[in-house]
């Protein structure tokens, strides 16, 4: 079906035309490959609004007509990186952190008394994911700690400058944050929480898109691919899982996904593994 035909549809909630809306949809898909499913007409709306006003411009119509005329533009970019889900917290689930030193001691690089661990988190939004990996390691296992590399990604210009900064509202300390971490891993400044340079060093930030071919990352004990997976089609979850086990995980690496999340049906290269309360996968052996 074509975009014309999909326009006569009734149109989708949030005032857009199912043209526009349309538009719109296969934009973020191919820059992104999230799928906006029928009647997110109102995400679009409310996430894009702030772009429509900062651009000086009258409604939501008036940016698709600038969109369709300026591909691969500045603004484009802007758009995805608006409707990109940011959702996060420190310690996000708890369970998956307390089984964090068994896991990594288990692993490839941990078993090793000089092995260098690396760690990816591929989906970081604002770096509370990495930040916590690094507070757990630091605080349960010190000798792991300073061999441990964490890269953090994000699809995000914003969220990954974010996640450089380690810059973060009391509001966002507040959602997960033990108190004693916060002052001893981060520093005040007014109405903020900077984290300090030693918790920094330990995180490498850098922008990725998960449906394009990933960034020179190293072979790593742990990826994590937490709660992003259910944005994306089941192919691209077959080819983003396919690729983080041929080219990514060690020999005996772990990855760990969102607690809705499964490879089960998707990619069956993967074996289910049990860390404390935290189930991961493992690639299968020959």
């Amino acid at each position: 079906m074509t975009l014309t035909e999909r326009s006569t549809t009734t149109a989708p909630s949030g005032g857009l035309t199912p043209l526009d809306f349309e538009f719109l949809r296969e934009l973020v898909l191919r820059r992104s490959a999230i799928v906006l499913d029928d009647g997110k007409g109102y995400l679009l709306e409310s996430r894009l609004q702030p772009i429509v006003r900062q651009e000086g411009m009258t409604s939501l119509a008036q940016l698709v007509t600038v969109l369709r005329r300026s591909p691969r533009s500045s603004l484009e970019a802007r758009v995805v990186d608006a409707m990109t889900t940011n959702e996060t917290s420190f310690f996000r689930d708890v369970h998956p952190f307390d089984s964090m030193v068994e896991l990594l001691s288990a692993s490839p690089g941990g078993s090793s008394p000089t092995g260098q661990i690396q760690i990816w988190c591929a989906a970081a939004s604002s770096g509370q994911e990495p930040y916590s990996i690094a507070m757990t390691l630091l605080e349960k296992a010190p000798e792991l700690a300073r061999r441990t590399r964490i890269v953090a990604t994000d699809l995000s210009p914003t969220m990954v400058q974010r996640c450089r900064e380690g810059r973060y509202s009391q509001l966002e300390v507040n959602r997960g944050m033990p108190a004693r971490y916060l002052v001893k891993y981060f520093e005040q400044d007014g109405s903020e929480w900077v984290a300090r340079p030693e918790l920094r060093a330990m995180v490498d930030t850098r922008t990725a898109n998960l449906a394009e071919p990933f960034p020179a990352i190293p072979r790593c004990d742990l990826v994590m691919l937490r709660n992003v997976l259910i944005y994306f089609s089941v192919d691209t979850k077959a080819d983003i899982l396919g690729r983080i086990r041929r080219s990514v995980l060690k020999p005996g690496g772990v990855l760990m996904l969102g607690g809705s999340e499964t490879t089960h049906n998707i990619d069956d290269g993967y074996e289910r593994v049990e860390f404390g309360r935290t189930s991961c996968y493992r690639p299968r052996t020959a």
